[in-house]
């Protein structure tokens, strides 16, 4: 086959250079006629396995949501369950009270959806009750009437048993009297005289006087030891039924209080029927009579030891809860418990410090997370797997490092049932999948969105929905179809696959939103084609600093870099950089000598360290399909180099090794490649061209250098034909090929690029041999004679 026709039958027609949305295919005028999208568009098994997370009830059907774009993921991902309305059957709210018992330990009460604020009035208005009438209600009359039965029973008491020890008293001339003392007062035996008791100072004065004598002093010494040991006894019976009564006082309050109490929680009791709810005022009333009676501090306030906490409170509805949290903290997903202070330093909080996180929140419904911002969080990710796996949540306090010694609360578990969904992207879900063994039992839906969907008619109508619902949320100008057909276009550019739309619509919005600032600036009340396409080439050129650069070296020399003209051993590859998720492509000379020896292909970058692994795996291939399409008899031996000149970053990707391998056979054969045309391509062991990624940005990048250094009408650019249909190129691009000024030519084997580039035949193997005066059959020759000179045996 001749050169030219080779070129004939690789080369693209300029309409198969860029595909065109058919503004006529479009059912609408403008945006203003279409409804705007409600869910996510065009994701139907993605859907389907989230519709199953959300309606399912069985353990670890949570989803992991992986290939959504953009920053409003999540808030996608909310709307979608709103809409849904997805319904749960019960509802809780959730309280903490105070512990009597372990104070460090709160109690947890659970409750129906929206009892808790009438549970936490009731409790209020028992606290007020406490407050302001409970001493009035235990200081009634009949109290009091009672006290003073119990009273004069122990008076009566008291006399049946002294009333004898008094008349003996009597009978010997003797009288208890009680004196004052340091300790209390003190019952002392004392003498009578003339019907008077008298001191020990009053004692001695009649005896002193005479008027007692000393028999009579002897006997009546006598008798006060005699009775000060039955007093004793007295004394102790009398003590016991002054307790007797006091305890029974004691007794008559309290239970007293006690009635009044439960008579004032009765109707509590009667309108939350739980056990928790019974078992907490039981407490309590014994709690209020212990606070009153047995007090351990000075002061005594009700409304805050018996206030009531509420975490969660519900609506009285079926509607499930659901939260986004952007900011999943360990704090944010547990709720807190808030540090309390004293005089003295820290001191225990209580049962009110304790906050609710969104693990609680969103108990009985859904959780969104983002998996890279959770991962990002320390200790987030264990906490949330182990409330999930075991359905209890343990508010644990934050401050885990505090320098300071500090009491903490152990609030009872709370049992949950959240089900999670779970936002992020390949990389994050295999990183999980593998070494958290956990994760597979407990995220077992996951919902796989495309990034990709088919241009039909309902694709088109999707992004005109997805446009329609941008104009109404931030209050845009609409689009004509003109303008809607430009972004799909744009969609199809950003994907670069045949017969593929991105699904990338925050970048498609992007776009749109610069489109609206356009056309407002042009005073138009419709947002046009014209408009998008100088959004695109002002994003683009906003960020196209490092590729003008590069062009600009390319253009004055500093890079050396031919567009016309021919050389041997030189070959211009195509590279892509990329700033954020804009692309750029640019053409890199890559050179190759070649030499008689041992040292086979080097790879010159591989040596410097500046390979990436699948360069260095394209280079290997090379190396093989070079022993496939020169089968000598001999091993190949020569020496050569191969390497991207004036490069001075890292190398990676193996779609150089197509324009490597054409470049290794110039320098071997001494055949001189056209300087006109770029390739990029990767090579398997056989010679097939395999398709490569940013084809579109490299045949840009090359044209804009010939485009610099002067258009000759005769170059192109040589692509694999498995990327023929993913082109979507520039329109000025598509213009030069039209007009016979830029050619790109799709081949699918190495040999038709060869013939293009050295415009000779690249020959093909029968019985061994090529045909005499084909590129291969030189490379043969001069592989032949390297091996002769290598092993001396040249004559």
């Amino acid at each position: 086959m001749t050169q030219q026709s080779i070129k004939n039958k690789t080369s693209l027609h300029w309409q198969q250079v860029r595909w065109q949305c058919d503004v006529s295919q479009l059912s609408f005028e403008t945006t203003k006629d279409v409804a705007a999208a409600t869910s996510i568009v065009g994701q139907k098994e993605a859907l389907e396995a989230l519709e199953y997370s959300l309606e399912s009830r069985a353990f670890g059907q949570n989803a992991f949501v992986r290939g959504l774009h953009g920053s409003d993921r999540m808030k996608m991902i909310a709307f979608m369950l709103q809409q849904a309305r997805p319904q749960m059957p019960t509802k809780h709210d959730q309280c903490y009270v105070a512990n009597f018992q372990q104070p460090d330990r709160p109690r947890l009460i659970t409750l129906n959806a929206g009892d808790a604020k009438f549970f936490k009035r009731w409790m209020k208005k028992f606290s007020d009750f406490v407050t302001k009438d409970l001493n009035n209600r235990i200081d009634s009359s009949e109290i009091k009437s009672k006290k003073t039965t119990i009273e004069d029973k122990a008076t009566a008491q008291i006399k049946l048993i002294s009333g004898p020890f008094d008349q003996k008293l009597a009978k010997d001339k003797l009288v208890l009297v009680n004196y004052k003392t340091e300790t209390g007062l003190q019952a002392v035996i004392s003498p009578l005289y003339e019907g008077k008791p008298l001191n020990p100072q009053q004692w001695q004065e009649l005896i002193d006087s005479g008027k007692i004598s000393k028999k009579q002093q002897k006997q009546t010494q006598k008798n006060i030891v005699k009775y000060s040991t039955q007093l004793q006894d007295l004394a102790k019976s009398i003590n016991n039924i002054k307790y007797t009564k006091s305890a029974e006082t004691q007794e008559l309050i309290e239970n007293k209080t006690r009635q009044i109490l439960h008579a004032e929680t009765a109707e509590i009791s009667k309108r939350f029927h739980t056990s928790a709810v019974q078992e907490y005022l039981n407490e309590t009333c014994e709690d209020v009579i212990e606070q009153f009676f047995y007090p351990e501090k000075e002061q005594f306030f009700p409304h805050v030891r018996y206030n009531v906490n509420i975490l969660v409170a519900h609506k009285k509805n079926n509607d499930c809860p659901i939260i986004v949290e952007r900011v999943p903290s360990l704090g944010k997903l547990l709720g807190t418990i808030e540090s309390k202070w004293g005089e003295k330093g820290p001191e225990l909080s209580d049962h009110m410090s304790i906050t609710a996180g969104t693990l609680l929140r969103a108990d009985g419904g859904f959780l969104i997370l983002d998996a890279r911002d959770l991962l990002t969080e320390a200790g987030a990710w264990k906490i949330l797997i182990r409330t999930l796996k075991n359905q209890l949540l343990e508010i644990v306090p934050t401050e885990l490092a505090w320098p300071f010694s500090q009491p903490t609360l152990k609030p009872e578990p709370i049992k949950v049932n959240v089900r999670v969904i779970l936002l992020g992207d390949s990389q994050t879900y295999y990183t999980l999948d593998n070494y958290d063994p956990d994760f597979p039992e407990l995220f077992k839906v996951l919902a796989d969105f495309d990034s990709e969907i088919e241009p039909d008619n309902n694709s088109f109508n999707n992004y005109a929905a997805v446009l329609a619902r941008l104009v109404a949320e931030e209050d845009l100008l609409h689009f004509d179809k003109t303008a809607v057909a430009a972004l799909i276009e744009h969609g199809a550019r950003i994907c670069s696959r045949k017969g593929r739309l991105t699904t990338n619509f925050p970048r498609i919005a992007d776009l749109a939103r610069e489109g609206n600032y356009l056309a407002q600036k042009q005073a138009s009340t419709l947002i046009s084609s014209k408009h998008i396409s100088l959004a695109i080439a002002r994003t683009k050129k906003r960020a196209g600093l490092a590729s003008k650069k590069i062009q600009q070296m390319l253009s004055d020399g500093t890079i050396n870099l031919f567009t016309s003209g021919q050389q041997v051993g030189e070959i211009n590859g195509l590279a892509v950089i990329h700033a954020g998720p804009v692309f750029y492509g640019f053409p890199s000379r890559i050179t190759s000598t070649v030499a008689p020896g041992r040292a086979g292909v080097i790879n010159i970058e591989g040596r410097a360290d500046m390979s990436g692994s699948i360069h260095t795996k394209g280079f290997q291939i090379l190396g093989g399909l070079l022993r496939h399409l020169l089968p000598t008899a001999h091993p190949l031996t020569f020496s050569a180099s191969i390497a991207f000149e004036q490069s001075y970053g890292g190398i990676d990707g193996d779609s150089a090794s197509g324009a490597e391998f054409c470049c290794l056979i110039s320098a071997i054969t001494n055949i001189p490649i056209s300087q006109e045309y770029a390739m990029t391509g990767a090579i398997d062991q056989h010679g097939r061209l395999q398709a490569i990624g940013g084809v579109n940005e490299k045949i840009e990048g090359f044209f804009d250098t010939c485009s610099a250094q002067g258009i000759t009408g005769t170059q192109g650019v040589i692509i694999p034909h498995a990327n023929a249909g993913d082109l979507m190129l520039r329109a000025d691009v598509q213009q030069a090929i039209k007009n016979k000024q830029f050619s790109i030519h799709a081949v699918k084997y190495v040999t038709e690029a060869l013939e293009i580039l050295c415009g000779q035949s690249a020959g093909a193997l029968m019985d061994g041999q090529y045909p005499a005066d084909s590129i291969l059959f030189k490379a043969m020759e001069k592989s032949n004679l390297y091996w002769e000179n290598t092993n001396g045996k040249r004559e």
